[in-house]
């Protein structure tokens, strides 16, 4: 599972990969903090995506077992697919690939809303995808993964066990891909949760006057050490062009589906964990 680490210069920033195999639900994220200890100097970011923290948590949750009602069937049969896939998408500009993944939705897509709405409520469940911060990939068969649990306490957490094993002093960064917008001095993410500054739990609000904004970045949910809004940001942001610049990175539901040449409810563990996975990144300042 192990390759040569190479860095990534982004000036002033040099970015180093964290490598590790895949973390399983249940598992410690002591394989990141093990993986990173040698390339960390005091100052340095190290940029965790939030999936691998939700796995380890076991905020798993199976969409075969839920049965989905009539609000669940218009929203993933009507609203997402045709509303939005063929009238408001195209009217918003929003991504050509994302008005193709609609137009295609899956019967699938039912259970999922009907997860969005249990777990997170309409607000969300009225986005058109990729509500909630839900994530399909980078998991096996039919689970999804949920939004991690008090992300600023496990950055904490993380960084007071470098503190103690590699005698550093990092700032620990917990992101999301899912956009934080920004329209005049007001930042505000769809997602249920972020760290101070971000206004959170807009859902379809959020998203609406996302697509009056040009400036976005991916959503810190958490930070053990506090942070101005603008360096976490961009934090969030050189970490994000990493993950997207690399060739097994599973973006998507669909890019997962595509790597493995496998339907969603056949990809395993085993699968999984025989590819190598970024799940952090180390962000240092050369300048």
């Amino acid at each position: 599972m192990s390759k040569t680490i190479i860095p990534v210069f982004m000036p002033p920033y040099k970015l180093i990969p964290v490598n590790t195999s895949y973390i399983k639900p249940g598992e410690s994220l002591d394989i990141i903090i093990n993986n990173a200890g040698p390339y960390l100097e005091n100052g340095d970011f190290l940029v965790i995506s939030e999936t691998p923290v939700s796995v380890s948590q076991e905020r798993l949750v199976d969409e075969s077992l839920f049965e989905p009602g009539l609000t669940a069937i218009f929203l993933s049969d009507v609203w997402s697919k045709y509303i939005w896939g063929y009238l408001l998408g195209p009217i918003l500009r929003i991504k050509p690939r994302t008005i193709k993944n609609l137009r295609k939705l899956p019967k699938e897509a039912r259970a999922h809303k009907e997860v969005v709405l249990k777990y997170y409520g309409i607000l969300h469940a009225l986005k058109p995808a990729s509500e909630a911060g839900i994530d399909l990939s980078n998991v096996p068969g039919n689970f999804v993964s949920l939004l991690p649990e008090k992300s600023s306490q496990v950055a904490r957490e993380i960084a007071k066990k470098i503190e103690n094993r590699w005698k550093k002093e990092v700032v620990v960064l917990i992101i999301d891909t899912d956009a934080t917008y920004q329209l005049g001095n007001f930042r505000f993410t769809c997602l249920p949760t972020a760290m101070r500054g971000i206004k959170s739990n807009l859902g379809i609000i959020g998203y609406l006057l996302g697509r009056m904004s040009k400036n976005k970045n991916p959503t810190p949910l958490g930070s053990s050490f506090p942070v101005k809004i603008e360096k976490a940001l961009k934090m969030a942001e050189l970490a994000e062009k990493y993950q997207k610049s690399q060739k097994n990175n599973l973006e998507t539901v669909y890019k997962m589906q595509e790597s493995f040449n496998a339907n969603t409810n056949e990809i395993t563990v085993d699968m999984l964990n025989s590819l190598n996975h970024t799940p952090a990144v180390i962000i240092k300042r050369i300048s």
